[in-house]
């Protein structure tokens, strides 16, 4: 069975040709899907990729938030179905309200654009299963708007289910203010929603998916959800 994958495409999308490609390198079937539309066609994932929709104007990703396809994509995740935003996509996920907290600039107020280094903090996701508790991985970051905040209950209840993904950290895996890129609460990277089958994160695995450009930490990410799904 092909995994049925979807990037949605908003004016200022600039990572949805680089989601599509790491779809495909492992076998994905993707469509690319306009912002404007309002059906999605029948997906087992929808990404919502990087770059700055609409401008960024107002917030970062608070006018994607309204596009016409945005009802069915909660409809999707809802359903149970994938749904992985990345950078911009992640700051969508929380506009929308599918994920919890917000992205805010980050601390040095300048864009970021290197490698991170990351901590993978669970496998007990679709997304992760590939990784194992504490690998570090690599992935790019390039954002401006990349500084997690969320009030404490919500911090807690994060941390009590398991829904931090990624936190940055060194090479060795230790977490603490030096290996914190933009000024996120808890170093975080990357969150999950309740049910797990969401998951907004500010690095880029699509970009890590060759060995030519990047690496290939992003790979495992992608070829759990195709594996799980076949």
């Amino acid at each position: 069975m092909t995994m049925k994958a979807g990037v949605i495409v908003f004016p200022g999308s600039n990572c949805d040709r680089d989601a599509r490609v790491a779809l495909e390198s492992l076998g994905a079937d993707v469509t690319m899907v306009w912002h404007a539309e309002t059906t999605l066609p029948k997906l087992d994932l929808v990404v919502l990729p990087g770059g700055f929709s609409y401008g960024d104007y107002l917030r970062c990703g608070a006018i994607a938030a309204q596009a016409g396809i945005v009802p069915d994509l909660i409809r999707h995740a809802q359903a149970g179905r994938y749904v992985l935003g990345i950078c911009n996509g992640f700051q969508v996920l929380t506009e929308t309200g599918l994920l919890p907290g917000t992205l805010m600039r980050n601390r040095s107020l300048h864009f970021i654009c290197k490698d991170a280094t990351l901590r993978v903090e669970t496998n007990a996701t679709p997304f992760t299963s590939g990784y194992t508790v504490g690998q570090v991985v690599t992935f790019p970051i390039a954002h401006h708007d990349g500084n997690y905040v969320a009030d404490d209950d919500t911090i807690h209840q994060l941390e009590d289910e398991q829904r931090i993904a990624f936190r940055y950290a060194d090479q060795n895996g230790a977490i603490n203010d030096n290996t914190n890129p933009n000024g996120a609460m808890h170093n975080i990277a990357g969150i999950l929603n309740a049910n797990k089958n969401v998951l907004g994160m500010m690095p880029h695995p699509e970009r890590a998916c060759d060995a030519l450009t990047a690496g290939t930490d992003g790979q495992a990410l992608f070829r759990t959800l195709l594996e799980g799904i076949r």
